[in-house]
């Protein structure tokens, strides 16, 4: 007996992607477009963002999606364009690279933009979403979320705030319409994945993924609506390893920064 055609829940619907520019968000904003959905596309870089707007027939808003003036200029300029924001796909992120010496900076702008940027568009979606019938809200985070990631602290932290952000959300809002779901990829070839040095030869020790790979993982996960899209099938494994044995899986990642000093 054949199978029924999934529906398509992003035709004609208003899809904010933040980060847009170049990567992931590119990638999950010309994948998302595809699928029939109205883009508009954020980032700090305005001709990275107007040249992916141009190619994919979306928009563009220049705005800080970490600062809550900027969030409330994107929403805007989404909502005068499309009418509304059906879908937030919070991808923005900086790396946070850095040990127990991270500066406060480090720590500042990590938090802010992979932590904080993500409670203010939600503080400004959700009583919105709530009065019209729902959203949904997708977080790009990362494997270090659910599990951790050497010589990174600031990066690894903010990670694991984001994932509980919106599992948080999903507890609270999913029976209201919301939609809530957290991307957690491992290595991606990203200029983000160049810059890590000796930590991205480790990330890349269980293979990396290209943003479209990401991309269309993360397009099947919206599909089928759950919480934690894996694009890399190793993270399974590695996260139930954690909570199952957390203190063996320490001791193991105690062992590979013992045998990497370079991270």
């Amino acid at each position: 007996m054949p199978t029924e055609p999934q529906p398509n829940p992003l035709a004609g619907k208003s899809v904010v992607v933040t980060g847009a520019a170049g990567g992931i968000g590119r990638a999950l904003a010309v994948r998302l477009a595809a699928a029939g959905a109205n883009i508009t596309v954020n980032d700090l870089d305005a001709a990275g963002a107007h040249a992916v707007a141009l190619e994919i027939g979306g928009i563009a808003v220049t705005a800080d999606c970490a600062s809550e003036d900027g969030i409330a200029a994107l929403l805007g300029g989404a909502t005068r364009e499309y009418g509304q924001v059906d879908v937030f796909i919070a991808n923005a992120g900086v790396s946070g690279v850095g040990d127990i010496d991270a500066s406060e900076e480090d720590w500042r702008l990590a938090l802010d933009v992979n932590v904080m940027a993500h409670v203010r568009a939600a503080r400004l979606l959700v009583p919105l979403w709530l009065n019209n019938g729902g959203g949904r809200f997708v977080i790009t985070a990362s494997a270090a979320g659910l599990l951790t990631m050497p010589g990174a602290a600031p990066y690894a932290a903010s990670k694991h705030a984001a994932v509980a952000f919106a599992e948080w959300l999903s507890m609270t809002y999913r029976h209201r319409g919301i939609l809530v779901q957290a991307i957690c990829p491992q290595a991606v070839r990203t200029q983000m994945l160049g810059g890590l040095g000796a930590l991205a030869e480790v990330a890349e020790r269980t293979g990396t993924l290209s943003p479209e790979e990401v991309a269309e993982q993360a397009y099947q996960g919206i599909l089928d609506n759950r919480f934690l899209i894996l694009p890399h099938p190793d993270v399974h494994r590695f996260y139930i390893n954690r909570a199952t044995d957390t203190d063996r899986w320490l001791g193991a990642m105690n062992s590979l920064v013992h045998s990497n000093p370079d991270i």
